[in-house]
C-alpha cells in the first residue's frame, strides 16, 4: 500500500504525462520548413535573394530540356519602395504549366514529378519554387504572381498564390485567363522578398554566369537593381541528352534499403527480384549473388530479414557487376565544358585549357554518378589569390559552404605542388592564376541539406573528384613543362641568333671575306625540331590553324603528326597531301617527309563550325622522333595504336586504366 504522502505525487506524474500527451500534434511540413528557414538555405537575407531565383532559373532549365526547347531565360532583380525589398522577375520559353496544376507546384510544398525518378535532374524534392513562393510570402505580406501559356491553348492564365503553412496547401486568388503577345509558350513568376544586394563570388550575377558555363545551350538575360543588362548568350545549339529513367543499381546500398525494397517489391522470388528491380543484374549475377548469400532463388523477398539483407549486399560486395548505364545520366561532355569555360571566361584570355575529364559511371548508395573536371590556367586570371573553385552538381552551381564540400575535400587533398601550383604544406587550396571544375551528375546528388550547397563527403565521390582532377593537373603539368622548356630553348636560340651572326661578321671584316652561312652551324647547336603552332579565328566561327615546323637538326627528318579534331569542324581543307588517316573520334595524323636540315614547312587547315574554338592548337602530338629533340609538341600517348609504327616507351604517357586500383599506380607515379 502506498502512504498518503507518495498518492498525490503519483497523481501529479499522471497528470503530467497526460498533460504532455495532450500537446502531440501533426506538424505541417510547411509549418516545419517555415520555422527552420535556414535548412532550405534562406538563412541569411543575401542567400534568401539569390536562393530563390536559383530555385526559379533550376525549374526554367529542367522544363525546357523535357520539352527539348533551347532555353531562353529573363531574370530581373528591381528595387521596392520598401527597405531591403526586392521585385523578382523570372521567364522562361519553356512548355508551361497546364491550369490546374499551377497552385499545387508553385504553392505546396513536396509536390513534385521527380522525387522517384531514377535519373538526373536539377530539381527532385518538390521543396525549391514552392519554399520561395512561402519565404516571399512571410517576408512582404505580398502574394506571388503567377503566368503560364501552354502551345495547346490560345489563352494564358494568370494567378496570385500565397501558402497556407498549416495545411500546406495553396491558396488562390485573382485566377484569370489572359492574351500573352508573342507568346507561344512559356512560365513567368513574379514575386517580392526581403533580402539583400551582394556583389562578388556569392553574387546572383556570378551565379547565372557559372550556369552559362555548364549550361552552354541556353541563353540567359539579367538585369541587376541598378538598371545595367547582362546577356550570357548560348555558345552552342546542341541540347545535352535527355536522361532516361532506369532501376536502381545494387552495389552500395544499405541493409535497411535493401529491407525496404525487398518488402515493397512485386516480384515472387529473390531471384525475379534481384533481375527485374535493378539494372545490370542479369541471370549469371544473380545466381552468384544468391550461392555466395546462400540464399535460395525461391525464396520470397517479403521474408528476407535483416541477416539475410546483410548476406546479400555482402555477396554483392564480391561480385563483379557491370557498371550503371550512363543513358540515365546527362553529363555536360569534354567538348560542352571547354565551350562553356571559353564563351564565359574569353575577358581573361587564359592561356591553357586543360583537357577536361570525364569519368566512368559510378555508384554511390545505389544511385549512380558521373565525375567531370577541368582546370583553366594563365592569361589574366589573378596570381596572387587562391584558386577558384567552380563546383557544380546536375549542372547547378554551388556558391556557399564550400569548406564542407566532397569536391572541396578533394581538391585539397591532391598535393598541387607536383602539378606545378603553388601549395603552403601540401595540402589545402592551391594558389596560382587557375580555375578548377568539378561537375558531378547523378540520378540523387547527395546534398548536406536541403539548401543544396554542398555535397555530402562519400568515400566514392570524394575518390572519383579526386581522380578526374589528377588527370586534369597531368596535363596542366606537361603543359608548364613543354612551356618552360621551350622558353629556355628559345632563350638559347635567341642567344645563338644574336651572337654568332656578330661574330662572324666582324671576323669576316678583319679577314676581309663574305659573311659565311651559319644556318648549319645553328642547327647543330640548337639539335631540335621546333613546332610552333598559331591559329586565328575568322568571323563566322571559321578558324584558321597552322603549324610551321622548322628542322633544326643535322640530317633529314621524317616523322608523324597527330591531333585530335572536333570531327563536326572538319572540311576539305584538312585533306592536306600528307594526311594519313583521320579517325571517327577525330584522331588525325600527318606524315611529315624528309624535311632536310635547316628546312622548313607548313601544316595549314581551317575548322568551320560551332566547336572550332574547343580545339586546342598546342595539343599536337609527334612520333617518330626522339621525345629529347621535339620542341613544341608532346609525344604520342599510347593509346592511338598508330598501325605499322613502333612507339617507344618513352614517347608515351600511362593511359587511363579500367581498374581503380591500377589507375591509382598510375597516378602515385606523379609523385
Amino acid at each position: 500500500m502506498h502512504s498518503e504522502d507518495e498518492r498525490p505525487r503519483a497523481s501529479s506524474k499522471r497528470s503530467i504525462a497526460s498533460d504532455l500527451a495532450g500537446k502531440q500534434q501533426e506538424i505541417s511540413v510547411t509549418e516545419f520548413f517555415e520555422k527552420n528557414k535556414h535548412i532550405l538555405g534562406f538563412d541569411s537575407r543575401a542567400k534568401a535573394l539569390l536562393i530563390g531565383i536559383k530555385e526559379a532559373v533550376d525549374n526554367s532549365l529542367d522544363a525546357c530540356e523535357e520539352a527539348g526547347v533551347l532555353p531562353d531565360i529573363m531574370v530581373s532583380v528591381q528595387r521596392s519602395d520598401e527597405d531591403e525589398e526586392f521585385h523578382i522577375i523570372i521567364e522562361d520559353n519553356g512548355p508551361g504549366i497546364v491550369h490546374g496544376m499551377m497552385p499545387n507546384v508553385f504553392g505546396r510544398l513536396l509536390f513534385g514529378s521527380r522525387f522517384h525518378a531514377q535519373c538526373q535532374s536539377r530539381g527532385q524534392q518538390g521543396i525549391g519554387i514552392s519554399a520561395t513562393v512561402m519565404y516571399g510570402n512571410i517576408t512582404t505580406g505580398k502574394p506571388a504572381r503567377l503566368m503560364s501559356k501552354i502551345e495547346e491553348e490560345d489563352t494564358a492564365w494568370l494567378m496570385d498564390i500565397t501558402v497556407d503553412t498549416k495545411r500546406n496547401r495553396p491558396n488562390v486568388t485573382n485566377d484569370q485567363p489572359f492574351i500573352w503577345p508573342d507568346k507561344e509558350h512559356g512560365t513567368r513568376i513574379e514575386y517580392y522578398i526581403r533580402g539583400r544586394y551582394v556583389k562578388g563570388k556569392q553574387s546572383i550575377f556570378e551565379y547565372l554566369k557559372n550556369t552559362a558555363i555548364v549550361n552552354p545551350h541556353a541563353e540567359i538575360g539579367y538585369t541587376d537593381p541598378d538598371g545595367r543588362s547582362y546577356t550570357f548568350a548560348r555558345a552552342t545549339t546542341k541540347m545535352p541528352p535527355k536522361p532516361k529513367e532506369v532501376k536502381p543499381h545494387i552495389q552500395g546500398l544499405e541493409i535497411g534499403d535493401m529491407m525496404r525494397l525487398a518488402r515493397d517489391t512485386k516480384q515472387k522470388t529473390v531471384k525475379s527480384f534481384l533481375k527485374n528491380d535493378f539494372s545490370r543484374i542479369s541471370e549469371r549475377v544473380a545466381n552468384e549473388i544468391l550461392e555466395r548469400s546462400e540464399i535460395g532463388e525461391r525464396t520470397k523477398p517479403s521474408s528476407l530479414g535483416r541477416e539475410e539483407a546483410r548476406r546479400l549486399i555482402a555477396a554483392v560486395a564480391k561480385v563483379k557487376i557491370m557498371a550503371p548505364p550512363t543513358d540515365c545520366l546527362s553529363p555536360i561532355g569534354e567538348d560542352l565544358i571547354k565551350k562553356g569555360l571559353k564563351h564565359v571566361l574569353e575577358g581573361q584570355r587564359p592561356e591553357y585549357y586543360a583537357p577536361p575529364v570525364t569519368r566512368a559511371p559510378r555508384v554511390a548508395n545505389g544511385n549512380p554518378f558521373v565525375v567531370e573536371a577541368g582546370i583553366v590556367y594563365g592569361g589574366e586570371l589573378p596570381r596572387d589569390g587562391q584558386v577558384s573553385i567552380l563546383r557544380f552538381a546536375n549542372r547547378v552551381p554551388l556558391l556557399y559552404q564550400q569548406g564542407a564540400c566532397a569536391i572541396t575535400k578533394a581538391v585539397e587533398s591532391i598535393d598541387w605542388r607536383n602539378y606545378g601550383l603553388e601549395q603552403r604544406g601540401g595540402r589545402g587550396i592551391p594558389y596560382g592564376p587557375a580555375i578548377i571544375t568539378v561537375h558531378i551528375a547523378s540520378t540523387k546528388v547527395p546534398f548536406t541539406s536541403e539548401g543544396k550547397e554542398a555535397v555530402a563527403n562519400l568515400e566514392e565521390i570524394q575518390k572519383e573528384v579526386g581522380l578526374a582532377l589528377r588527370l586534369c593537373a597531368r596535363s596542366l603539368k606537361s603543359h608548364l613543362n613543354k612551356k618552360e622548356r621551350k622558353k629556355k630553348t628559345r632563350a638559347k636560340f635567341d642567344v645563338v641568333q644574336q651572337i654568332l651572326p656578330e661574330i662572324a661578321s666582324k671576323s669576316a671584316a678583319m679577314l676581309r671575306r663574305p659573311v659565311p652561312s651559319l644556318d648549319a652551324t645553328i642547327t647543330k647547336i640548337m639539335n631540335v625540331v621546333w613546332i610552333e603552332p598559331s591559329s586565328v579565328m575568322e568571323n563566322g566561327g571559321l578558324r584558321e590553324v597552322c603549324y610551321n615546323i622548322y628542322n633544326y637538326t643535322t640530317s633529314p627528318k621524317s616523322f608523324m603528326l597527330h591531333s585530335t579534331l572536333p570531327r563536326s569542324c572538319l572540311n576539305e581543307t584538312v585533306l592536306d597531301s600528307r594526311l594519313v588517316e583521320v579517325k571517327e573520334d577525330g584522331k588525325t595524323t600527318w606524315e611529315i617527309k624528309d624535311l632536310a636540315p635547316s628546312a622548313r614547312t607548313e601544316l595549314r587547315f581551317q575548322l568551320d563550325g560551332e566547336l572550332s574554338d574547343v580545339f586546342e592548337e598546342t595539343d599536337i602530338f609527334v612520333s617518330g622522333l626522339n621525345p629529347a629533340m621535339i620542341m613544341g609538341a608532346d609525344p604520342l600517348p599510347g593509346d592511338w595504336g598508330i598501325k605499322g609504327m613502333e612507339i617507344s616507351e618513352s614517347d608515351s604517357y600511362p593511359e587511363e586504366e579500367e581498374d581503380d586500383e591500377e589507375q591509382e599506380e598510375v597516378l602515385n607515379d606523379d609523385y
